[in-house]
């Protein structure tokens, strides 16, 4: 108990070290530097990103701009990193939308599943124009400076028991995140979904108190879930979506000039982490290949049918959640997605 007890303290010991360490003045002699917090380790196409993105800021604002990149959630958790950049005791954070949906909930449209195509080049189309501008929009009312989405990867679906179809879903129980969109994703399929932690999944595989998991192909190789688990199917379902926040104070502290490299470099680089995802995504489905998982490929027939199954309940799920702003953005998705896929 004792124990237990102590583990939050020295966590908020060890964060507090760690933004005392790197105050944004301590070390470094640019005008203004940037602390970043990403949960993502340096062996990441994220974090490599993250990295160029700091490099092409520093060098096109002559040093005046710096950038610092701490992985690893160095300073803190999801929640905890996101309040901080919202109240201004850090600068900058980038987490995935499903983390951010407590803050902002029009941003959890990212968790309807088949927001974006199949197709890359659509789903680009999608985030960076009217439809991803005005999901990073919802954040000012909240107190961010939205700067770019990135590409995060898609969800795939991994189980012990059968996936050779759609019918196969009907019946299992999936672990999913406290979302009510994604609990109504799998209502659509006659399958159960069980709130449970992130860092209890595996356990629970193990143990068969859930048959299968959502999740894309770099995390499940990461995580070992393929130890666990006998069948996988790739259907690109869910978009992983990265949102690139920093506090607006701290923003208007640089000149509009500045600003504006920032949001550009942060731009720049996001077709890299997006084939970077793409790779490590096929090196992974390699990988369980090799190690003897069953895979099968959903074709885009059976794409369609799934999310003719599955985007209507959970559609209705977000709007119920975001209200009218989330009503809004939906309008303007299914207008240009018919835009960009006509």
């Amino acid at each position: 108990m004792r124990s237990s007890l102590l583990q939050p303290l020295l966590r908020r010991a060890a964060i507090g070290a760690a933004f005392l360490l790197a105050g944004p003045l301590a070390a470094s002699a640019a005008d203004f530097s940037a602390r970043l917090g990403s949960m993502d380790p340096t062996t990441t196409a994220k974090h490599r990103g993250l990295v160029k993105a700091a490099e092409l800021v520093k060098k096109r604002t002559n040093g005046k701009v710096e950038i610092q990149v701490f992985p690893s959630s160095q300073l803190g958790n999801a929640r905890e990193m996101a309040e901080n950049v919202q109240l201004g005791g850090l600068e900058a954070v980038i987490e995935p939308a499903s983390f951010l949906g407590g803050f902002d909930p029009a941003v959890s449209i990212f968790d309807v599943p088949y927001i974006f195509p199949t197709d890359r080049e659509k789903s680009r189309q999608l985030r960076e124009g009217p439809f991803g501008q005005a999901v990073l929009d919802s954040f000012r009312k909240r107190g961010f400076e939205p700067i770019a989405l990135w590409d995060g990867g898609r969800k795939q679906l991994t189980s012990n028991k059968p996936l050779s179809s759609l019918a196969d879903l009907s019946g299992q129980r999936f672990r999913v995140m406290d979302s009510k969109i994604l609990i109504q994703q799998f209502s659509a399929l006659g399958a159960s979904a069980v709130v449970l932690p992130f860092g209890e999944l595996y356990t629970a595989l193990q143990n068969g108190v859930i048959d299968a998991q959502e999740n894309p192909l770099d995390i499940i190789e990461k995580m070992k879930f393929f130890e666990v688990q006998k069948n996988l199917l790739v259907t690109d379902h869910g978009a992983i979506v990265e949102v690139i926040l920093f506090n607006r104070a701290a923003m208007n502290r640089l000149s509009a000039a500045d600003r504006e490299v920032v949001r550009a470099a942060f731009r720049e680089v996001a077709p890299e982490v997006s084939e970077g995802k793409a790779a490590d995504a096929a090196k992974s489905l390699e990988f369980f290949r090799k190690r003897g998982i069953n895979v099968r490929v959903a074709d885009e027939a059976e794409r369609a049918k799934l999310r003719s199954i599955v985007y209507p309940k959970a559609r209705d799920a977000y709007i119920a959640q975001a209200g009218a702003e989330g009503k809004a953005l939906i309008d303007l998705y299914e207008k240009q997605l018919k835009a960009v896929t006509r």
